[in-house]
């Protein structure tokens, strides 16, 4: 069988402005379990810290009945305000070779668009 490789993207309409949501993201990702609606748990840093580029933190996470980690490598791009997440481990590898979640926020009016764009690949 053929991997299969593809992206599933969302936009979502937030009431906060696009830098606001966009550092919450970038300086203190350890508050989004805060505003998740429950399916973040937790979230930790593994080497560096909350804002530099290249730090990898590791997240806890719920689908429906299902726990998680996934543990990731950051991108951030301050011009864009976008996030991109590399995973490299985690249980979204049972069913994955390559998995990265990119966030951006972007301004619409008094609020944003935050919209997020998952890469992956069997």
């Amino acid at each position: 069988m053929a991997p299969l490789k593809g992206k599933v993207e969302t936009e979502i309409e937030i009431k906060a402005p696009a830098e606001k949501f966009y550092n919450i993201f970038k300086s203190r990702a350890h508050h989004v379990p805060n505003i998740s609606s429950g399916s973040i748990q937790g979230v930790q840093v593994h080497e560096g810290d909350w804002e530099t580029h290249g730090s990898i933190k590791s997240w806890n996470y719920s689908v429906g009945d299902e726990v998680g980690v996934f543990k990731e490598k950051v991108e951030y791009n301050d011009e864009n305000k976008s996030i991109t997440l590399n995973g490299v481990e985690g249980d979204v590898f049972k069913y994955f070779k390559s998995f990265k979640p990119v966030y951006q926020f972007t301004q619409k009016d008094e609020g944003s668009i935050a919209t997020c764009r998952l890469h992956m690949r069997n």
